[in-house]
């Protein structure tokens, strides 16, 4: 099943949802105590592995981290080759003074935003879904 690629439909149906739970970016140079069934993402990197991981699990493993996120799925499958998403919904949250790390999964888009704007990022997303009926 391919995903969506027309923006003006990715962005009316993209029924953000928010995950629960506490999230950070972490980097390590070695995974072999990291059990892969615990990370939500792995990006490899020159200077280590970047992971993004359950708050409470990196703080059993005692990994480092600078930033606690809250976790966003955007629920329509949306095309990796889709156009324009990423743009339009990062444009909405900067507007707002929301940063906002993003994933791209095979299916869905993934947004990290810092826990303290968790809902107003919520918000945000919701109204420009609204807006584009």
């Amino acid at each position: 099943m391919s995903g969506e690629t027309d923006i003006s439909k990715l962005i009316h149906e993209m029924s953000p949802e928010l995950n629960q739970g506490e999230y950070v970016f972490s980097t390590v140079e070695n995974m072999d105590y990291i059990d892969r069934e615990d990370t939500i993402c792995e990006f490899k990197e020159k200077e280590g592995t970047t992971i993004i991981i359950e708050k409470h699990k990196a703080d059993h493993l005692k990994l480092p981290y600078e930033y606690v996120a809250s976790w966003i799925t955007l629920k329509i499958h949306s095309s990796l080759e889709a156009v324009g998403l990423t743009a339009v919904f990062s444009t909405a949250l900067a507007k707002n003074d929301i940063s906002c790390n993003v994933i791209a999964g095979y299916y869905h888009d993934h947004i990290f935003v810092d826990t303290k704007d968790s809902e107003k990022a919520m918000l945000v997303l919701t109204a420009l879904s609204d807006e584009s009926e």
